[in-house]
């Protein structure tokens, strides 16, 4: 006759643990088959005959240019987890953080917030042993960051009257210039509260989120900032030489929105629509296409290309088992 089982608290735990187990390998066959559902998705809406021939009909200096700010753009908008090191206090290296935040941002800007924002970021800082609270306060200090950046961009652009809009938009300019000074406000109180408040932490379901200080703030707020004016600049140099920079900053400001709102992947259609109606009367349409498609190619398809190549070399480094060092001597 065996023994009792004498400790049946233990035998729980281990079928807990197991559970938890089956349950985490079933999500990630959802996250990959998901994955690949939508890169389909993506793939096909993207007529790749037109960007080919359009890529062909610029000069190779123009391309490498924008390929350039590309790339410091993607490392701006990276450097926006590396200041949570900081935040979180937690012991991560740059070659670390940096890598997290270009895949995240290429998955983010083509397959939308949820799969590159959040569950891209949760996978890969969860490789790195970061808790679930800490992934949480990292991803809210970068979304703060990028939306402080862009409220005082484009609270800057909008209450100066830089970008007209046509007539029949549901908003008028007078009302866009109204906006503009709204959105100033925000910043600032953001930054006031950052350096006033004597309320430094609130508890979100279960996380706590600090106030950063006024220093970390100002430094969201120049990294933010830059982020939107190089993503800008790449369309700048794509676009006709005639039109100006503030004007092309500011059609940005407004398509993002819209993209937002539509919730279309990558913002298809979206982005490009709203700077041929804005633009019409500056430059041809045809000219203000060819530079969207040139955009869409140089910041979208190539960094996500490269980011999913990433994504896998990370995925196989975390699977592969861990040769432990026998002792010497």
């Amino acid at each position: 006759m065996s023994p009792p089982d004498s400790h049946p608290a233990q035998h729980d735990t281990a079928h807990g643990k197991q559970g938890w187990k089956r349950l985490k390998r079933a999500l990630t066959a959802v996250f990959f088959l998901l994955l690949i559902v939508l890169f389909t998705i993506l793939a096909r809406r993207i007529d790749w005959t037109e960007v080919i021939e359009t890529l062909a009909d610029f000069k190779l200096r123009t391309l490498a240019l924008a390929a350039g700010l590309t790339l410091v753009n993607f490392l701006v908008y990276a450097s926006f987890d590396l200041i949570s090191r900081t935040y979180i206090r937690q012991d991560l290296g740059w070659r670390q953080i940096l890598p997290v935040g270009i895949i995240s941002y290429a998955f983010n800007l083509n397959l939308g917030a949820w799969i590159g924002g959040i569950a891209m970021r949760y996978r890969l800082y969860s490789h790195l042993g970061v808790s679930t609270g800490n992934i949480a306060r990292i991803l809210g200090l970068s979304i703060a960051t990028n939306w402080l950046g862009y409220m005082t961009l484009a609270g800057s652009i909008f209450s100066s009257g830089l970008v007209n809009l046509p007539p029949g938009w549901k908003l008028s300019s007078d009302a866009l210039r109204a906006v503009g000074f709204v959105l100033l406000v925000l910043s600032a109180a953001y930054l006031l509260a950052c350096h006033f408040s004597r309320r430094r932490t609130w508890t979100l379901r279960g996380i706590a989120i600090n106030l950063p200080s006024l220093r970390m703030a100002l430094l969201q707020l120049l990294l933010g900032t830059l982020s939107w004016s190089l993503m800008a600049a790449v369309i700048f140099t794509l676009l006709p030489k005639q039109l100006d920079y503030p004007m092309v900053l500011g059609v940005l400001l407004i398509g993002s929105v819209a993209v937002i709102i539509t919730h279309i992947p990558a913002g298809l259609g979206v982005l490009e629509a709203v700077f041929i109606t804005l633009l019409q009367h500056e430059a041809s349409r045809s000219s203000v296409l060819a530079g969207m498609i040139a955009y869409r190619a140089i910041y979208f398809i190539v960094p996500l290309l490269i980011a999913l190549v990433m994504y896998l070399l990370i995925e196989a480094k975390a699977k592969a088992p861990r040769v432990k060092k026998k002792p010497t001597g």
